[in-house]
């Protein structure tokens, strides 16, 4: 049987599909190197560590935005590690020219205790922390479980030239966007 032959009424349907699903393949191939590249705006990322548990857990597959504006106090980003080439997920929460401190298990920036619903108490560590003036140009970050875990208090203030992007959404398992940091204030 010759595909589109009109005799034996094949109209050239097999050859067509099996193009048609090579070039899906290819397109979604193209489109995974892109994406893992930083060609595209947005790339995965897969979080190795609890750090910001509850918000974000180990395993999680995250949607990471590149080059949207400022970071504001509350995003959780992606960085570069300033103690390796590694990735790392955390929480700004002060910004440069803010002074950040902890003061009795609370954050307090310029001064002002700042809700953290989504901070549980059992995970604090440290009830008194700094005050740290962020240098222009900088981003303090915090882990969401602060008990053992490695952020600015240890490594300080991280340029923002070591930033990857925003965290935009949780890919897998629970798709949708994180949860506001302000949400339950």
């Amino acid at each position: 049987m010759v595909p589109g032959d009109p005799r034996t009424g094949d109209r050239g349907g097999t050859s067509r599909l099996r193009g048609a699903v090579l070039w899906l393949a290819t397109g979604a191939a193209l489109l995974l190197v892109a994406a893992t590249s930083g060609l595209l705006p947005v790339q995965p990322m897969r979080v190795d560590s609890g750090s910001m548990a509850p918000t974000v857990a180990a395993g999680d597959l995250l949607l990471v935005r590149h080059g949207q504006g400022p970071v504001q106090r509350g995003d959780v980003v992606a960085v570069t590690s300033p103690l390796d080439d590694g990735l790392l997920v955390k929480r700004a929460v002060a910004v440069g020219g803010d002074e950040v401190a902890v003061e009795d298990g609370v954050l307090v920036v310029d001064g002002v205790a700042v809700c953290e619903p989504a901070i549980d108490p059992a995970h604090l560590d440290g009830v008194w922390f700094g005050p740290v003036a962020v240098p222009e140009g900088h981003l303090f970050l915090l882990s969401d479980a602060r008990d053992g875990s490695v952020d600015s208090r240890s490594f300080g203030p991280v340029p923002e030239s070591s930033l990857v992007g925003t965290v935009a959404a949780r890919l897998w398992p629970d798709p949708g966007p994180l949860p506001s940091p302000s949400a339950g204030c």
